[in-house]
């Protein structure tokens, strides 16, 4: 108050009009620096006041740091002189990854890169690349889902999709991501490879297609050791020169960061784990009370997990069939192990801050934070390392032997990629267990921060119904655990996680859950009859569509046939849910056949029911027009479905194989034939 007082007077204070001034010039002078003084200490409080709250303000995130008029990146090309962009569409990292690996490999071929996300950029602008010389665009694209585009890449895929642009100049190349056990194998990057030619650019080198299921690192660096050579013989670029690990992020260690500035596993934003507020996406998950965790196995040395979720008060809504999203967290060990395996103190505080200052990544993950942070909440510490990592990692053997271990291993020749199948997949090494066995390499932890992958949410179909429980949400996973070929016990990230998390009395145990919407839905119309087939944990979903259909026969709605084809090993041991079931089947709500493969001497699965019931399967999805769902595993049981689906078609609706196979692909178009498959 005493500061306010001083700057009221000093605005009233009058300037004089006769000869003699009313202050002398001391004192003028003297009354200025009482003024300024007093002005300073006022800002000064006033800036300790708003200091608190400013600390809590919203941060600068590692997942979208372009601003809106920082979209070009043309002008970004053009004032780094760079010629080659890399766009990716990536939704677990990897299509990401491979962009990065092809634009920091363009320096060697004179062609200086940059990576850059579809989502964050004026796409438009492709019609401008042309007028850089030399200029190349590159598309790392994965299929998502029923053959779609991932998030980031969703509004390019439409653009080129509906628009009729001339991209003619444009000279381009596609690398695709897919799984083969999917029915629309690399649909996203086959399209757009031809859709480009279509609008008018120049193709540079062939569609690449790497295959998730077999060894997708082999498929990307056999595409990109042909790549290269065309793009140099396209561009009259002499050959590539020697090759040089270049580092894409530079350390800084930062002791002097207040506590409260630091990253403790936050996705985005700083203290959004303290300080919730919605709308709860990937980007800001919603921490959820589980309020029940309990075994659904009653033997058989193996476990299976029923989890219950509090998403009460998160505004967040879910249907059934929808994906719930979990951040899990690495095992406290194994961060312990790779710490001292890299000598490193683990509670440094640190950031990794890009090398390229256009890049909009400023971060491989919310910075600054410690190493111990890093490789609990932000990396991927259990994947299998892919041949880049180990190419890295050689640099830092003192053991010779051991150095050309692992460079023959990150190499294309037919003796290494055996020796990486073997030693590295086959084997299930991870980074800890890698810098175990070749005992002289010792990289800095922070060059490992910067190689291994980010840890990216796990996505569990929902496993109850909203109308029945529209503030919790239901997760059944199987915990994962098997011994490797060397004698180690490699355990599930998101699994164990889940297992140690009992709520314990009145204290809360939360996780970081959002929700992912999904196709996988319930026919409009209640009375339609449905056909479900869900092995194992399969029937996750289909415990949410059962749940709704009674909910609505309660109601005294007309439901139509609910039809489950549900297996696993025993009755004894594996059969979860099996009181529900059975109380649903004496309701009349639900026709549930059931297969136990191993009761009996020769193994029954689902695929053996469902050939046997051709009669009943024609009967509603031919004559009733029902809707027809598998969930599972993607490799073996939904193609078999899938075949056995095509006969019965065939026999029953008097159909040639081929016509078998388009009614459905035209159930599919109808959305009455739906797949929840992972390999």
């Amino acid at each position: 108050m005493a500061s306010e007082q001083t700057i009221d007077g000093a605005a009233a204070i009058p300037s004089g009009g006769g000869d003699e001034p009313f202050l002398g010039l001391l004192d003028v002078a003297l009354l200025a620096v009482l003024i300024g003084g007093a002005a300073f200490y006022f800002l000064r409080s006033r800036k300790k006041e708003e200091e608190p709250t400013r600390s809590y303000s919203i941060q600068p995130t590692t997942v979208c740091t372009t601003s809106a008029s920082d979209n070009s990146f043309i002008k970004k090309l053009k004032a780094s002189g760079r010629s080659l962009v890399v766009f990716y569409g990536s939704q677990t990292g990897t299509g990401e990854e491979f962009a990065g690996r092809l634009a920091k490999e363009g320096i060697r071929y004179r062609l200086k890169g940059m990576v850059a996300d579809p989502e964050e950029c004026d796409m438009e602008e492709l019609l401008q690349l042309k007028d850089i010389d030399n200029s190349l665009a590159v598309f790392c694209l994965a299929t998502y889902g029923e053959g779609d585009p991932t998030d980031n890449a969703m509004e390019f895929y439409e653009w080129i999709t509906s628009g009729d642009v001339d991209l003619t100049g444009l000279n381009y190349a596609v690398f695709g991501l897919g799984n083969k056990t999917y029915e629309h194998y690399n649909k996203v990057a086959i399209y757009v490879d031809k859709r480009l030619e279509e609008l008018g650019a120049n193709r540079v080198f062939e569609l690449g297609l790497g295959d998730d299921d077999a060894n997708i690192e082999d498929d990307f660096i056999t595409w990109k050791d042909r790549f290269w050579p065309a793009v140099c013989d396209h561009f009259g670029i002499e050959g590539g020169g020697e090759e040089v690990l270049i580092r894409q992020y530079r350390l800084l260690e930062q002791p002097e960061v207040q506590p409260d500035r630091i990253y403790t596993g936050e996705i985005a934003r700083l203290h959004s784990i303290q300080n919730q507020r919605p709308p709860f996406d990937a980007k800001n998950p919603f921490l959820a009370p589980i309020k029940v965790n309990r075994e659904l196995h009653k033997g058989g040395g193996r476990s299976c997990m029923h989890i219950e979720l509090s998403i009460d008060g998160s505004k967040m809504r879910y249907d059934a069939g929808d994906h719930v999203a979990m951040f899990p967290v690495n095992d406290k060990s194994l961060v312990e192990k790779l710490g001292q395996l890299c000598k490193a103190d683990l509670d440094t505080v640190f950031s990794l801050i890009n090398t390229d200052t256009d890049s909009s990544k400023k971060h491989p993950f919310p910075c600054p934070t410690t190493y111990r942070t890093a490789l609990t909440h932000y990396l991927e510490i259990t994947a299998i390392p892919r041949t880049h990592i180990l190419k890295e990692l050689a640099e830092y053997c003192t053991d010779e032997k051991e150095k050309e271990l692992l460079r023959s291993m990150a190499s294309i020749s037919p003796e290494g990629k055996e020796k990486y199948q073997s030693w590295i997949q086959d084997a299930c090494r991870n980074i800890v267990h890698i810098l175990e066995d070749i005992k002289s390499c010792r990289p800095p932890i922070d060059h490992v921060c910067e190689l291994l992958p980010r840890l990216q949410p796990r996505y569990y179909s929902i496993s109850s119904s909203a109308k029945l429980h529209p503030t919790d949400v239901h997760v059944t996973a199987v915990l994962v655990e098997y011994k490797t070929p060397t004698g180690r016990i490699n355990k599930g990230v998101a699994t164990t996680y889940l297992k140690n998390k009992q709520p314990q009395g009145s204290e809360e145990v939360k996780v970081p859950v959002f929700i992912r919407k999904s196709q996988f839905r319930l026919p409009t119309k209640p009375e339609t009859p449905i056909i479900m087939v869900g092995p194992g944990t399969g029937l996750a979903p289909f415990r949410g569509f059962i749940q709704e259909r009674q909910f609505l026969r309660d109601e005294g709605k007309t439901v139509g046939e609910s039809i489950l084809y549900f297996g696993c090993r025993k009755r004894s041991e594996d059969y979860i849910y099996e009181s529900e079931l059975e109380e649903w089947v004496k309701k009349g709500t639900l026709n549930l056949k059931a297969a136990f493969s191993r009761d009996q001497g020769k193994k029954v699965y689902v695929q053996h029911l469902l050939e046997q019931d051709a009669d009943l399967i024609w009967n509603v999805i031919g004559e009733n027009k029902g809707h027809f769902y598998i969930c599972g595993d993607a490799k073996n049981m939904a193609v078999d479905v899938r075949n056995i689906l095509v006969k019965i078609l065939s026999t029953k609706g008097n159909m040639s194989e081929a016509d078998a196979v388009q009614y459905i692909k035209k159930m599919e178009a109808q959305k009455r034939y739906s797949a929840d498959v992972w390999s």
